[in-house]
Parts: C-alpha cells; structure tokens; sequence
C-alpha cells in the first residue's frame, strides 16, 4: 500500500522530511476494523510527533491521527461495524498513523461518519471533536443543556480544537463565549461558529474582558501558548474558576492559581487509547453522537483548506503552515 513517513526528525524544508512509500498491505484481528483510507487532516500533533520522536534506524514512522474512510475488512470479535461502512475516527499514537492508504483502528475508538458531507469534511472532525467534547463536558465539567451557565474564554479560537469548542459551547450549553483571534480572518471565523465575543490575544486579555462588561470568567480553555498567557489568565478567571489547556508549555508556575483556588485540567484525546481505559468505547459513542449533531446541521465541519492528495509534497506544505502558527480551521488532503 501507498504510505508517507518519516525515518528521521528533519525540518519539513527538508524534502526528507516526509517521504513516498510503500508498506506491505495490513490484516485486521481481534477487534480491529481495516480501513480504505480515502482522507485525512492534519494537526498539531503531527509536527510535533516528527521533530520530537526520531524512529528506530532504518525505520519508516507514518503519521497522522484522523481519517474518514471505509471498512473495507473487520476483525474476528469486531461487533460495531461491518465492511462497507462509512468511518470517520482519530486513532492511537501508539500505532502507524492515518497517512496511508490501507489502516488498521480499534473499532471502540471509531464513529460512523455523517451522510450528510463527503469525506474531506468528515476527515476534518475526529481528533478536534473528541478533544473539544472531552475538555468541555468531561475536563471542565460543565453541564449539557442551556442551563449551564458562566462564560468561557477560548484562547487560540480560530484553531481546529478552538473551532469545534466554540459550535458546543455555543449549541450544547448556555455559556457566554468569549474567543481570541488576532486578524480579520480569523476574526471573522470565530464569529461565524458562534463566539458571542472576540477579543486579540496579542493584547492584554483582563483589560479587553473589561471593556467588554465581562470582567472575569469562569472557565478559560487554553489552546496555545498557555505559559505566555498564564498570569493574564488567573487575572481574568474569577476566584474556584477553572482552567483547561491542550498545549505543552515547557514550564507552567501552577503556585499561580492558589490564591484563586483555580483548578487545573488537563486533556488529551489519545489517553483512552494509550492506556485501553475501560471507558474507550466512549469515544465510539461521542464520535456517533458529533455525526448525528452534524447531520441534523447544530454542527459543522471545520474543514478550512484542502491541499490536494495525500502524498509527502503535499503533507510537508500542511506541516509548514500548521508550524507557522497561522492555520484556520483543519488542512485536508484526500486520495492517494
């Protein structure tokens, strides 16, 4: 089968980098569905698996962690899909990844895909759905409903994580929403998928909520560049307030939130699957539920650009934009 990996951590200038290859076609057991393949996207985690995890010599590492495609075979004690289903998913980090045009995938951790897009819009979803209805309703434990109340602010809105969270908030919950983007594009999409209010994380995030009649908040989801916001965010979080972050700051002065009493949250999709949790299968059931809500049309796909097949070329040009901090929405390629 047709694949792009890696066999050393290079710049992704380097045509290195990402490379054309071929792997020997893969067998489904156990409860393990094979998937045709037919898009991916792309996201931060892809770059930051490719300079920070070199493979053994002479190995080939494929990357990619979310798909939409189509059971083409199933494994032996497989229950929840048959061949011939329409999938979409995000997978393990500690298998080969999506970047290929036969993959293997635990059926617990795969979702029908919705009918009512194609599979460029459904490959755009998974991994940033999972994250975003993970962080919100399990993370920050905020309840589903128009009950719920508070305001959440959402720094980094405009990302792929950023732009699911702000359609959930918005359509699941009663939250004021409160997302940061820095240019007029960006502006303008956080605005579309239902912020309430937009303000510039290159500016003093406490001095805009002010001027804005909001004051403090109760909830912060920290997408990027936490450690450079941190003492704006415990300015702005109300006193028990509490934080939630995806990113991986190199150092964080937690000793910072005491005197609030702010609890912090971490999450990441992938720790079902890297410790097979009793609750895995829960990511089946959030992935059917996210196409059932995109179908009825509360959500939609945040697909922003497709960048053509699914080949090196085209992967190293989705890496260098996510690596220069400027994506909106997901990068999507398709067919090989």
């Amino acid at each position: 089968m047709k694949a792009v990996a890696y066999y050393a951590t290079l710049p992704i200038s380097d045509p290195q980098s990402l490379r054309d290859i071929t792997l020997p076609d893969p067998l489904a057991s156990g409860r393990d569905l094979l998937v045709t393949v037919h898009a991916v996207s792309v996201n931060p985690v892809d770059t930051k698996v490719r300079l920070g995890m070199a493979p053994a010599e002479g190995e080939a590492k494929v990357l990619g962690w979310d798909a939409a495609g189509v059971v083409r075979s199933v494994g032996e004690q497989v229950s929840l899909f048959k061949p011939g289903d329409r999938v979409m998913y995000a997978g393990s980090l500690l298998r080969p990844g999506t970047n290929s045009a036969l993959h293997l995938v635990d059926e617990r951790l795969v979702g029908l895909a919705p009918t009512s897009i194609d599979f460029e819009a459904a490959a755009a979803l998974p991994l940033t759905s999972i994250t975003a209805w993970e962080l919100l309703f399990d993370r920050l434990q905020v309840p589903e409903g128009q009950a719920a109340a508070g305001t959440l602010l959402i720094i980094g809105g405009a990302g792929g994580v950023g732009s699911m969270l702000i359609q959930l908030a918005r359509q699941l919950t009663g939250l004021t929403i409160v997302a940061t983007a820095s240019r007029p594009e960006t502006q303008q999409w956080v605005r579309a998928l239902g912020a309430h209010h937009v303000i510039d994380h290159t500016q003093s995030l406490s001095q805009q909520l002010r001027a804005i009649g909001i004051g403090q908040v109760d909830y912060v989801a920290s997408l990027t560049h936490t450690e450079q916001h941190l003492a704006e965010i415990v300015e702005s979080l109300k006193p028990f307030g509490k934080l939630a972050l995806i990113d991986d700051p190199k150092v964080l002065d937690v000793l910072a939130l005491k005197r609030k009493s702010i609890s912090l949250h971490w999450e990441l999709m992938f720790t079902r699957s890297m410790f097979e949790t009793a609750d895995m299968i829960e990511q089946h059931r959030l992935l059917t539920r996210i196409g059932q809500l995109v179908d009825s049309g509360v959500l939609r796909s945040t697909l922003a650009q497709q960048f053509g097949a699914i080949n090196a070329a085209n992967l190293r040009r989705a890496h260098a934009l996510l690596e220069s901090g400027t994506a909106r929405g997901k990068i999507v390629l398709s067919g090989f």
